[in-house]
């Protein structure tokens, strides 16, 4: 009895551990652009690029991989239809010199981070 308790408890801690290690290891792919795993579809960061070049950058990306849905300058938001996905992209000036690049992406429903950290890639890639 409490070899099988003491192995449950074990088992649940590992478990917890390993589901927390996640988002880490998802925004260590993108660390070098400075980039983190928001939340389970969301990739974000902050950058010292301009936001006229984010903005051109994020909209030429999002006109490759899709089609355009929705674009509004003034708010920085980007919604575009990529592989069977929706793809938000969200640009929020910070301060003067820095803006925050919120790339987001959902497939029936169910995140698709992949696809948004590939697109915050190619964004910063891209950027002038």
């Amino acid at each position: 009895m409490k070899k099988r308790l003491f192995a449950v408890i074990i088992l649940c801690f590992f478990m917890v551990n390993m589901l927390g290690c996640a988002p880490l290891i998802v925004g260590a792919a993108v660390g070098a652009l400075g980039g983190y795993a928001a939340s389970k579809d969301t990739i974000q960061g902050e950058t010292d690029k301009p936001y006229d070049g984010l903005w051109d950058a994020a909209l030429a990306v999002a006109k490759i991989r899709g089609n355009l849905q929705q674009e509004d300058y003034s708010k920085g938001h980007i919604e575009a239809g990529v592989e069977s996905s929706l793809v938000w992209i969200k640009l929020v000036r910070l301060t003067r010199a820095t803006t925050r690049l919120k790339v987001s992406s959902r497939k029936y429903h169910l995140p698709n981070l992949s696809l948004a950290q590939d697109i915050y890639v190619k964004i910063m890639e891209q950027v002038k």
